[in-house]
């Protein structure tokens, strides 16, 4: 408290107020590309390792270090049976289901940048889902976001196909990963609001994690093949993306930035199409390229009608 009072006094007037706002202003933008490598990422990883047992290492990573973090900060933990079966929902949905569909997604040769435009639609069905689960309204501009993004997607998809990377199933497990996603955050913003943002992730990870083990063992028996890729993703993926991008997310909602998260969703898959080509050498076809933009421009007008409508 006394550092920040006499940093106050030897600063020009209003420094610290401009320094606080750019941090604020900060976080949208660094979620926004953590989210984002998240897709190459898993994409490096892949050729390496099954898509659920990538998910146990990567779940079970998370949930170690969340746990300590947890245990050496005295972090207070659910005390009602209740609140750990929603934190276990949270995290099959979340988690569990919307990595799932990711990862196989990704498996089954879709792009990085398909597969960021696919979860970028979230903004535009969590607004739907909110509609018809929390009864929130739906303003026309919305309602034309909605359409405009699902045009988006048809024309990405349609671009992609003559070349083979985009198969009906990988589109469909990705969208199922985009309904975990959105299911999970209406849960979440319901039951789980006031959780603990270490030890709830925690749960939440190692929920995940059995999840991801139950499906791994059956069917990809854990092989791994350790490679520098796989390292790589599997930390990357741990504790950059498990833990930092969603870390950001819950304190801009804390914030009450949930708004500006929105509004700039509809940069993830721009900036993941633009990580795919550089890192590994994606392209998109003309009509792609047009999808994504109408995309962006839809999920712009989403976010834009609902601030109005507040």
């Amino acid at each position: 408290m006394a550092a920040s009072s006499t940093f106050s006094a030897i600063s020009p007037p209003g420094l610290a107020q401009r320094l606080q706002g750019l941090a604020d202003a900060s976080l949208p933008l660094t979620f926004i590309l953590l989210w984002s490598t998240g897709y190459v990422a898993g994409k490096l990883a892949l050729p390496h390792v099954g898509p659920f047992t990538l998910l146990v290492l990567r779940f079970g990573l998370a949930a170690l270090v969340l746990g300590l973090v947890s245990w050496v900060s005295r972090a207070p933990w659910p005390r009602r049976a209740r609140d750990w079966g929603h934190l276990a929902v949270v995290g099959l949905l979340m988690q569990a289901l919307h990595f799932s569909g990711v990862y196989y997604g990704l498996r089954l040769g879709l792009s990085a940048g398909v597969a960021g435009l696919l979860i970028g639609m979230m903004p535009l069905a969590t607004a739907l889902g909110a509609h018809v689960w929390l009864g929130e309204r739906v303003g026309r501009l919305q309602l034309l976001g909605l359409a405009g993004g699902v045009l988006g997607v048809v024309l990405v998809v349609a671009g992609k196909v003559p070349g083979g990377g985009t198969s009906a199933a990988a589109v469909a497990v990705t969208l199922l990963g985009l309904l975990g996603l959105v299911a999970g955050t209406l849960y979440q913003k319901r039951f789980c609001a006031g959780m603990d943002l270490r030890s709830g992730a925690c749960v939440q990870m190692a929920v995940a994690t059995v999840a991801a083990a139950a499906l791994a063992a059956p069917t990809e028996g854990f092989a791994v093949h350790w490679q520098g890729e796989l390292v790589f993703g599997v930390l990357w993926l741990g504790l950059v993306n498990s833990i930092g991008a969603f870390s950001l997310l819950f304190v801009m909602v804390r914030r009450g930035q949930a708004g500006q998260v929105a509004s700039l969703f509809y940069l993830i898959p721009g900036v993941t199409a633009l990580l795919g080509f550089a890192l590994l050498g994606e392209r998109l076809s003309p009509l792609a390229l047009a999808g994504f933009a109408v995309s962006a421009l839809a999920v712009l007008a989403c976010a834009r009608g609902g601030a109005a409508g507040r």
